[in-house]
């Protein structure tokens, strides 16, 4: 029998239930990989769409169990220590190690930066920046007990650049570059590397959500804000998923503290 990519190896992917996490954890799990799965337990006030619930980690649970891997689920918040701790040690309880962390949870809504509240402005760096930090806090121990690991931090071409009425989110994405460069100079002694992805928009639910609170079409919304130099209003989640794959492997044990771009040529234009 042929050995799987991943055999073995434990994914701990938060934002797991939909989306860009959804399509990454299945794809761990086809390449023998077990997940630890953690996403929201409960809607969030801001921003005002429907996110993932424990329905969708429920769901993502038959399909990793229907392709033949493990899987253990943890709903929580990630700004939130008990709650992530907790998750940490329920996959560490389950599994005795975590190899790889896909640090994906984040939102995005629009707004203008000085019309934007301080609650809006503090939900959009809590999740996505405070949020991620924090996972790889508690995951990163682990990691050097071990001496091997690979962080990956999904950011965004708004991590590498200014978006009109995205400052939050912008500023929240461009300080997981800074989070990835830092933790790759101190986790390097220990075989640990971080990497953060950067994809133009991406066709998720999300999106539906976004463009609800904008009155308009997810279409519209990708192609005013993305405008890819090759014609595709947004790439797919299994395009990322491909990515990341790729990072987590040995194909990729040279890369660290490096930013992977999948913008469709958007930043050429």
């Amino acid at each position: 029998m042929v050995k799987k990519r991943f055999q073995d190896k434990v994914v701990f992917i938060t934002g797991a239930a939909k989306g860009q996490g959804r399509a990454v954890a299945l794809a761990f799990a086809k390449e023998g990989a077990n997940i630890i799965g953690f996403d929201l337990e409960k809607k969030i006030s801001y921003p005002a769409y429907n996110n993932a619930n424990q329905e969708d980690l429920k769901k993502l649970e038959k399909e990793v169990h229907k392709i033949g891997s493990k899987i253990v689920t943890f709903g929580g918040d990630v700004r939130n220590s008990t709650d992530v701790k907790a998750a940490v040690e329920k996959g560490i309880s389950e599994f005795n190690h975590i190899d790889i962390l896909f640090n994906n949870a984040g939102i995005c809504a629009y707004g203008k930066s000085w019309e934007l509240s301080e609650k809006e402005w503090d939900s959009m760096i809590g999740i996505n920046l405070t949020g991620s930090w924090l996972v790889s806090k508690y995951v990163i121990p682990y990691l050097i007990k071990q001496a091997a690991g690979v962080i990956i931090y999904n950011s965004s071409i708004g991590g590498l650049r200014g978006m009109n009425r995205l400052a939050h989110y912008s500023a929240s994405k461009h300080g997981l570059v800074g989070l990835t460069k830092s933790q790759a100079i101190e986790l390097a002694p220990y075989n640990i590397r971080v990497i953060s992805i950067h994809p133009t928009g991406v066709d998720t639910p999300m999106n539906d959500g976004i463009a609800a609170l904008e009155g308009s079409t997810p279409e519209k919304i990708a192609e005013s804000s993305a405008t890819n130099l090759i014609p595709v209003p947004w790439i797919e989640p299994v395009d990322v998923a491909k990515s990341v794959l790729f990072l987590a492997s040995d194909d990729a044990k040279y890369i660290t503290g490096s930013q992977y771009v999948l913008d469709a040529g958007l930043l050429t234009k």
